[in-house]
């Protein structure tokens, strides 16, 4: 497999229950490295930004208002097949379906509170990381 970058964010339901280090815990046992990191308040025009695709959905708002109601963590993870891993350790989007030792299944409250997000595709990747980051920011 090529080495590849992907996004994550620890959403504010995890952050505000300070589980940052135990999903970075979980990033890295899986064997992807943490190359940018950084604490932010994401603001209401970088929520519908990120979110757009899902603007004529019934759940954007909610989706905006949740992303933005405390802090998040925003991450560049690299590692061989980067995307697909982190999938896979994220688990499903709805916890109850999520499979046993990933991190929605530990962590998320909910399919709205699922604690972290993550790419799903390289094009994606690229926008998200350019949204958040610059070529400095980012360390491997």
């Amino acid at each position: 497999m090529a080495t590849e970058r992907t996004f994550s964010i620890i959403k504010p339901d995890a952050t505000a229950r300070n589980l940052t280090g135990a999903v970075n815990s979980m990033i890295e046992q899986s064997g992807l490295r943490i190359v940018a990191q950084r604490r932010v308040r994401i603001t209401r025009e970088q929520a519908e930004t990120f979110y757009s695709v899902h603007r004529e959905r019934p759940f954007f708002g909610e989706l905006v208002q949740f992303m933005t109601s405390g802090p998040v963590v925003v991450q560049v993870l690299q590692g061989d097949g980067a995307i697909t891993k982190y999938r896979e350790i994220m688990g499903a989007t709805d916890p109850a379906k999520a499979a046993n030792g990933t991190i929605r299944k530990t962590f998320a409250r909910s399919m709205g509170e699922n604690s972290v997000h993550g790419s799903d595709s390289a094009e994606n990747a690229a926008a998200e990381i350019a949204q958040f980051f610059s070529g400095n920011d980012i360390v491997g």
